[in-house]
């Protein structure tokens, strides 16, 4: 979020007053910052579904074939031994070792996954200039509103959140160059 406003609030219900009021008006672009998970937050902010664990299925996938078919090249074509009669692409043996290299880039998948799909880590951002911002990871709840969305109109927008119970309504502070369009 570079431009648009940013609501505080004292408690996770009027966050969640305030994401809901803001979705009656229309507005779609939104983010909220909470310093632990309030339910029903994530249902009225509309985000879409995680695409983390498509990512942590497909390292799986991966990692399971890749772990199975370099023990079978190895064992059965670079180098084969015959050894008590056991078929050089033995099955059980593999099991164990399959299933190491599954869970790993399985776990791969979803922290690379996760770090790419959420941006982190985010060094600095725009929201972090905001005065008292840093009280979202301990007691306050702040609601972020993006300037692009095409509800965005400023002053309505203020009137919602300080309706909706926000202590302080503020502007995102700009990094130079940037614009509000408001």
């Amino acid at each position: 979020m570079r431009a648009g406003l940013i609501a505080e609030y004292e408690s996770p219900e009027l966050l969640l007053e305030g994401v809901l009021a803001m979705r009656r008006s229309g507005f779609v672009q939104m983010d909220a910052y909470t310093p632990y998970p309030i339910h029903g937050v994530v249902e009225a902010l509309q985000l879409p579904r995680s695409r983390v664990p498509l990512y942590c299925l497909l390292g799986g996938i991966a990692g399971g074939t890749y772990g199975y078919l370099i023990q079978y090249w190895m064992n059965g074509f670079s180098y084969a031994l015959n050894v008590g009669g056991r078929p050089l692409g033995s099955v059980p043996a593999f099991i164990p070792a399959t299933f190491e290299a599954t869970v790993l880039f399985a776990a791969f998948g979803a922290v690379l996954a996760f770090f790419g799909f959420s941006g982190l880590p985010e060094i600095a951002s725009p929201v972090f200039g905001v005065e008292g911002f840093e009280r979202a990871t301990i007691d306050r709840y702040f609601l972020a509103l993006d300037a692009s969305d095409p509800a965005f109109d400023p002053d309505e927008a203020r009137r919602i959140l300080g309706d909706a119970g926000a202590v302080r309504v503020s502007w995102i502070p700009q990094d130079e160059g940037s614009e509000v369009h408001a």
